[in-house]
């Protein structure tokens, strides 16, 4: 944005302007901030959670509903004050730049003993000798050029030493200023639409206009404080950063880039999740504002989260921790149930085929996390189980971008980022010698393969869970780097994609599946052979060849049976209504206790 053609700043006025004064004032918006955000936390953590236990009936359920709408009145009063005070610091910032590059035009000035006029014309005094008479060449004034530092001197004779060196202050003057001139405008509009409704209540529209309005300081504070952020660090890198900053500059961090620091790995989890809390509401707004399919989708994966971590917990549940949030590709989801940084065991589990943010994922997925992570703590409280999308899984069918699900890149992309986020829960965790489990579904389950072979392996995993596996890159369990001891497989004698035939058997069988998915290549490769246990991505990790602990499982339904067709199988693994066995041998793995996992024979 330019600014007005009637601007009417002067050099002596940016020289003489207090920069300290707009840090005063946004220390004044930050203290707002920080009250509202108190205001927010008893309300969730104090009030809420006492109402809860104490009343029931029409009245509590109107009370409840009440302090929830004033929470997120504070939390919009949070985020606004805070992009205040970021938008105000970033305006000093800015101007203490240019006040810099005047100051130093102006000490040049001083010392060669020029004059800086009010409109930053210099005049400057006769020197060196004539090329005819030998007499010192006259003095004069450099005047400001329309483009400061772009057009050289000139003339035909041998110049005034000075006029060059004035024409360079005069310019360095003009550009301090103008430049000056356009941060004070643009910032001038930003602080204008920062300003909310008239009224009690946050509606959707609102949060709306606030993601507009941090998507505005964002771009605008990207000298100030984006820049800072250690975006190619290692986690362990990272987490030391956060440390190290103030608590000012952590406020500011989490007020204005959210989404940065809510899906950093190696930020601590509870930052995570407040970072990710307020993120959660500005991506609503954002997809709000749009009218598409996609946008839809999401937002009611968005919802379904939003629900969840508002929704009263049962006794003995573990708490929700939101650890990362985004609507990029598919969509990004991380939960935890339990902390992280706290447990001593600690499991991650990646879907595979078909998921992506919506709200079959914040339904099904979600409680896959959750049934872990309350079977693990039957047997060591100290547990915490995450469901982590992390990455654009397959989707199938969808066209061209089906057949993904029949190779290796969105896993061995997904495998990277894996690793970078469980090298940041290793980072975080404030126990000595955490146990961390890594379970793979399906092509989730080819994720967690890929990972192993990059890198020197997962970080910090120590057991592996393989469930619904069509293999996972490597045909031998002790290739996973874990030890197969450590390596545990669940595969239900109906699930179809635990039967996927190898490329080599099932042309037919692949061409099927991307034209209908698991079943397709089912029912049109007929399984093929599977003497040599090979499947689509390598060894049958139910093999014998393949090494692992084959855990027992539920059979599942049948592909075809009364009711007609059914992959049912596939999806029961973590159920503990469903597939009890299965789901207490995972509980049992993530919570150290492999020597209770109960096994069954191999393929």
């Amino acid at each position: 944005m330019t600014p007005p053609p009637s601007s009417t700043l002067t050099w002596a006025q940016l020289r003489d302007l207090r920069c300290a004064e707009l840090e005063g004032a946004a220390d004044g918006w930050g203290k707002a901030s920080n009250r509202a955000d108190a205001g927010r936390d008893r309300i969730e953590k104090q009030l809420l959670n006492g109402l809860r236990e104490t009343q029931r009936g029409a009245a509590a359920d109107a009370a409840v509903g009440r302090l929830r709408q004033l929470g997120q009145n504070l939390q919009y009063v949070y985020t606004e004050c805070g992009l205040v005070r970021t938008a105000l610091n970033s305006l000093a910032h800015e101007m203490r730049a240019q006040q810099r590059a005047l100051r130093e035009a102006l000490d040049d000035a001083e010392a060669l003993r020029f004059t800086v006029h009010a409109d930053g014309s210099v005049t400057y005094p006769e020197a060196g000798e004539g090329l005819i008479d030998g007499k010192p060449l006259p003095g004069g004034t450099a005047s400001v050029t329309a483009s400061p530092g772009l057009l050289p001197p000139s003339g035909l004779v041998a110049p005034n030493p000075n006029a060059g060196k004035a024409q360079d202050i005069a310019d360095r003057v003009t550009k301090a200023v103008r430049t000056a001139a356009e941060i004070d405008w643009r910032f001038a509009g930003i602080l204008r639409d920062l300003k909310a409704e008239e009224g009690l209540k946050v509606p959707d529209r609102t949060w709306t206009d606030a993601a507009g309005d941090a998507a505005a300081v964002r771009d605008a504070a990207r000298g100030y404080l984006k820049s800072g952020i250690p975006l190619d660090a290692s986690p362990a890198a990272r987490k030391a950063w956060w440390a190290g900053l103030t608590d000012e500059q952590r406020e500011e961090y989490l007020a204005v880039y959210p989404d940065q620091i809510g899906n950093l790995d190696g930020i601590p989890a509870l930052v995570r999740d407040t970072a990710n809390r307020d993120n959660l509401q500005l991506l609503i707004g954002k997809l709000e504002g749009q009218d598409d399919e996609d946008a839809e989708t999401k937002l009611a994966g968005l919802r379904e989260i939003d629900r969840q971590l508002s929704a009263r917990h049962r006794p003995g549940e573990p708490p929700m921790y939101l650890l990362g949030i985004g609507d990029e590709g598919n969509g990004r989801a991380i939960v935890s149930f339990g902390n992280p940084d706290a447990a001593r065991n600690v499991a991650t589990y990646v879907p595979g085929l078909n998921t992506s943010l919506d709200k079959e994922f914040a339904s099904s997925d979600l409680k896959r996390a959750r049934d872990t992570a309350i079977g693990a703590r039957y047997y060591d409280s100290s547990s915490a189980a995450i469901v982590w999308l992390g990455y654009d899984a397959p989707q199938s069918p969808d066209g061209i971008d089906g057949l993904d699900v029949m190779g290796d890149k969105r896993a061995e992309v997904g495998g990277d980022s894996f690793n970078s986020f469980m090298a940041g829960v290793s980072a975080t965790n404030e126990n000595e010698d955490p146990h961390m489990t890594a379970i793979g579904h399906s092509y989730g389950s080819r994720t967690v393969g890929a990972a192993t072979q990059q890198g020197g392996g997962i970080p910090g995993v120590g057991d592996i869970v393989l469930v619904g596996s069509p293999g996972v890159g490597v045909n031998h369990a002790e290739d996973l780097g874990v030890g197969e001891e450590h390596v545990f497989v669940g595969a239900a004698e109906n699930d179809i994609v635990t039967k996927l035939p190898s490329e080599r058997q099932a042309l037919a069988g692949a061409v099927g599946f991307a034209a209908a998915g698991p079943a397709g290549a089912y029912i049109l490769g007929d399984v093929a052979d599977q003497g040599d246990d090979a499947l689509w991505f390598g060894r049958d990790p139910a093999s014998s060849a393949f090494g692992a602990r084959r855990f027992q499982v539920d059979e599942g339904p049948e592909l075809v049976g009364a009711e007609g067709f059914s992959i049912d199988a596939h999806s029961r693994y973590f159920d503990p209504d469903r597939d009890a066995v299965s789901a207490n041998n995972i509980a049992l793995v993530t919570a150290g206790r492999q020597d209770k996992v109960k096994t069954e024979e191999y393929r």
